[in-house]
């Protein structure tokens, strides 16, 4: 007897994908905010000729704000995206209550 393939329905794999970005928006949030740990920092003991160029403490206050920024718009769009398909299927009448 041949199998069926496993199918998921278009709506349905959407839905799953969105709120797999969701649940990944923290991780990546802390993976961002952990990139200016990577970045030179100028050795306070070293004489100015010596050193080598580092971050600017204002470059690293803008990064860290902008990234925090840009989850914020992240977290609304997604937001606003699960909650446009999970209305579309509580008005679908052809879906069947599970």
């Amino acid at each position: 007897m041949p199998r069926s393939p496993i199918f998921l329905e278009k709506r349905s794999y959407r839905r799953r994908r969105m709120m797999d970005a969701v649940r990944l928006l923290p991780f990546l949030g802390l993976l961002l905010w952990m990139v200016p740990l990577l970045w030179p920092v100028p050795e306070p003991t070293a004489p100015a000729a010596e050193t080598a160029p580092g971050m600017p403490m204002s470059a690293a206050l803008r990064y860290l704000f902008g990234v925090w920024l840009l989850l914020i718009l992240a977290s609304w769009a997604l937001w606003r995206r699960t909650r446009d398909i999970a209305s579309a299927e509580a008005d679908d009448p052809t879906e069947e209550p599970r």
